[in-house]
């Protein structure tokens, strides 16, 4: 075999190892975004869950000072669907 074919060979093996490995990562980046980890216990504002809505929003519910908030959360845009007291529920 030539150089040139060893060459394509090995490009049609590791090209799609490639693509793979960053379309893995992007998944595990999306499932364990940053501030979803436990630990949020010392903070004055604590995300409670997260639900994705499509490919662009989630609603989020938020608690803040004894209010939990339910949040619409898009690309560039936040807006307050609801709120209530913890104390209810």
């Amino acid at each position: 075999m030539s150089a040139l074919g060893w060459y394509f060979l090995k490009l049609l093996i590791l090209l799609p190892m490639v693509g793979g490995m960053a379309y893995g990562a992007l998944w595990l980046w999306r499932k364990y975004q940053p501030g979803m980890i436990a630990g949020q216990r010392d903070r004055m504002v604590r995300l409670v869950d997260v639900m994705p809505l499509g490919t662009l929003g989630k609603l989020a519910v938020v608690e803040f000072e004894g209010k939990r908030l339910l949040l619409a959360v898009s690309r560039g845009k936040v807006e307050k669907v609801a709120e209530s007291d913890m104390r209810h529920g």
